[in-house]
């Protein structure tokens, strides 16, 4: 899995602005992940069944494809709109990139 920790800041002209709503919904929804990935960590330290751990990480692997779709809907929405608009191609260059990478 290729995960870059230093991710450059946004680069593009646009302002970039999340909605309050929308983004507590993706941190309490991450917050949930999270704490379902460590109850998979506790089953897996109590040697339990491994068809119930593979079922439970099918569920955090769905989790977390569905706070991706969350992210992108939310970002198509509003600061892709707000790029485009704006003329800036530098900003969809670079959602079409993470969006490749992401699939």
């Amino acid at each position: 899995m290729d995960i870059e920790h230093n991710a450059k800041p946004h680069s593009h002209e646009h302002g970039h602005y999340h909605d309050p709503a929308e983004k507590k919904r993706q941190i309490n929804r991450l917050s949930r992940l999270i704490g379902h990935l460590e109850y998979v960590k506790r089953m897996i330290e109590n040697d339990e069944d491994c068809s119930a751990v593979l079922m439970q990480i099918a569920a955090t692997r769905s989790a977390l494809n569905g706070l991706g779709k969350q992210i992108i809907n939310e970002h198509m929405a509003h600061c892709i709109t707000h790029a485009i608009e704006d003329g800036d191609t530098a900003a969809v260059q670079e959602f079409q990139d993470a969006i490749q990478k992401y699939i």
